[in-house]
């Protein structure tokens, strides 16, 4: 298998080739894109040096797959270029998660989506990864009515220049904001910008995404987006009503024999996910689960991911391997 990287000296870019190695994919050729700034530099894979070729360079190899990370605007320009000659395109940004025929996919979830028919698979936004992963076995067993959402995410999810801007702050260096306040020692009750009804993007991404995952277009789903001074992972409490009863053992039972899925729940000995938990992780944590008293059939649940893991490069890694095994090439 012959792999490329576009949007390779990016936080997602690094930790897709970091993921790859980890992971030992198997692969014979492996191709780094970047920008005209990145184009010349090296990085390390396995025991040797890469260096980054241009976007066109790279299209010329006619890799079996190309893992996307480098922003809408280019994979709306260079992706069906890629899919045009035979490859098949992962897609880590919001260019064509909402498009029909493109799937959007988290493999423990719904890997059947893709087909040999499909040249471009949308990857999810990350906040939305770890809220279906965990809402996924439940909603099997009790079929979710209403998700209310509200996120902590990290500034990692903006990329570099938002850990330069806190890094700036904590020093008291005056220099470029990528946010509109400051951010360290505060919250910011934006991310993304703002759309209709003044939501913003992120906030409808969550609620479209979430519809288009569990193919179910009437699902009730209001989300809340904030950004924190944090950079392990993002961080969502949910309460969640489904249309039949539960108990907390089938809860519980059910989160604990998930794939992907990190029960921490022992709130009596200060148990519970942490961004400083899932940094690092594959996994998604789950914790705090309590019983909504307020209404019937209801759920609250504490979870957490490291956004740049399971909520970009480690799907987009599982992604190309289901691609692969499947022998779908």
């Amino acid at each position: 298998m012959r792999i490329a990287i576009v949007g390779a000296t990016g936080l997602v870019g690094r930790k897709i080739l970091q993921v790859i190695e980890e992971q030992k994919l198997e692969i014979s050729d492996i191709f780094l894109a970047g920008s005209e700034n990145s184009v010349g530099k090296s990085l390390s894979f396995k025991d040797s040096s890469i260096k980054v070729i241009s976007i066109t360079q790279v299209l010329s190899q006619r890799p079996d797959i190309a893992l996307f990370s480098a922003g809408a605007e280019v994979s709306k320009t260079w992706a069906p270029l890629f899919a045009k000659e035979g490859c098949f395109v992962v897609d880590n940004s919001s260019a064509w998660r909402m498009e029909k025929d493109i799937p959007l996919v988290v493999p423990e979830i719904n890997p059947q989506t893709i087909t040999k028919n499909t040249r471009i698979v949308a990857n999810p936004n990350c906040s939305t990864i770890q809220m279906v992963m965990a809402l996924f076995p439940l909603h099997q067993q009790f079929q979710i009515e209403r998700i209310i959402v509200s996120t902590y995410q990290s500034i990692t999810g903006t990329g570099k220049k938002a850990i330069i801007q806190m890094e700036n702050e904590r020093q008291g260096i005056q220099d470029e904001m990528i946010y509109p306040h400051p951010i360290d020692k505060n919250c910011l009750p934006q991310c993304d910008i703002f759309v209709e009804d003044g939501y913003t993007k992120e906030e409808m991404k969550l609620i479209n995404e979430t519809r288009k995952i569990f193919a179910d277009d009437t699902m009730k789903i209001t989300a809340t987006a904030v950004r924190v001074p944090v950079v392990g992972g993002h961080s969502e409490s949910i309460t969640v009503s489904f249309k039949k009863d539960f108990s907390l053992e089938e809860i519980h039972q059910l989160l604990s024999s998930a794939t992907g899925i990190t029960v921490l729940d022992n709130p009596q000995k200060n148990l519970y996910p942490m961004p400083v938990t899932a940094e690092g992780k594959d996994t998604v944590f789950v914790g705090r689960i309590r019983r909504d008293f307020s209404a019937p059939r209801s759920l609250n649940l504490w979870i957490v991911a490291d956004n740049l893991r399971k909520g970009a490069a480690t799907n987009t890694v599982q992604i190309a391997k289901e691609i692969a095994q499947r022998n779908l090439l």
